[in-house]
């Protein structure tokens, strides 16, 4: 199994908050990203964790992920970042994407899925409840950052499987996806959304890899001490946020994870640029 580190969606460009500690990065500001993975499985193909901005997005940004948002988010609409364009600079086909993992369901991790319409698309159940029942709460606010032109082609929404007292490092509620033979795992990191959760995968040397999504979005929160939140980022949590409480209880695990289990796990966000340089050096892959 190899796992590929990539940028699906450069945003805008954020400043670093002093010297960041980052071998071979200039101390300068730098885009946001969509920080997605890339599994290429014996298997079971290849496998998408979440899907950044796609290439409908690029052609019809203002009408694919809402003219407010692009205009905030400022993406760099560079149709070679797209998951299907890397795909296939990589030797493969689309359809080689048999199934997309998604750390939950907002305009910047779903823009991807109509490039891959036969890909199985996995969810947590508390994530896949929020959208798909009338009667869940946050439901309406789950649907709306849904975005329709991100399910006009009626994606395969499969929720993950939960096993009774299954836990991950202390974490409960882990579920799994269905089909994918590799060790992956959907690990409830609740506060940003209805059902958000980080996407636990082994690597090739037998370390886990923890896409935590959008429970925090700057190393900073994990790194420093106090936490260290981003000016620019951090109203973007605040505005996304469905649980201002648990979204700082989840932050608090993972800095324990990362304390705790760093020689075990490797955590990292999706939209921190400095997280990326680190795992994603040219050439590499897990």
């Amino acid at each position: 199994m190899r796992i590929h580190h990539l940028n699906c969606g450069s945003l805008r460009k954020i400043p670093p908050l002093g010297e960041e500690p980052t071998a071979g990065v200039v101390n300068r500001e730098l885009p946001a990203v969509c920080h997605c993975l890339l599994i290429e499985t014996d298997s079971d193909g290849l496998i998408l964790v979440d899907t950044g901005l796609g290439t409908a997005d690029l052609r019809h940004p203002d009408r694919s992920l809402g003219a407010d948002w692009v205009a905030y988010a400022q993406p760099a609409l560079d149709p070679e970042e797209s998951a299907l364009r890397q795909v296939v600079r990589l030797g493969y086909a689309p359809r080689d994407v048999r199934h997309i993992v998604l750390t939950h369901l907002h305009r910047d991790h779903t823009g991807g899925l109509p490039d891959f319409p036969h890909a199985r698309v996995h969810v947590h159940p508390d994530e896949y409840r929020a959208v798909t029942d009338p009667a869940a709460p946050h439901h309406r606010y789950s649907l709306d950052r849904f975005m329709p032109a991100h399910r006009a082609h009626n994606p395969l929404l499969t929720p993950a499987l939960m096993e009774d007292g299954t836990e991950w490092f202390g974490f409960p509620g882990v579920a799994r996806p269905q089909g994918p033979a590799c060790e992956l795992l959907l690990v409830p990191l609740p506060g940003h959304s209805a059902g958000h959760a980080g996407v636990a995968v082994r690597d090739g040397g037998g370390r886990w890899l923890l896409h935590a999504g959008d429970a925090y979005m700057y190393h900073g929160e994990l790194e420093h001490t106090p936490p260290l939140s981003h000016p620019v980022l951090e109203p973007v949590q605040q505005g996304a946020q469905t649980d201002a409480a648990a979204r700082v209880m989840t932050r608090d695990r993972l800095r324990g994870l990362r304390h705790d289990r760093a020689d075990e796990v490797t955590v990292f966000s999706a939209h921190d640029p400095w997280e990326l340089s680190r795992l994603a050096a040219p050439g590499h892959v897990t």
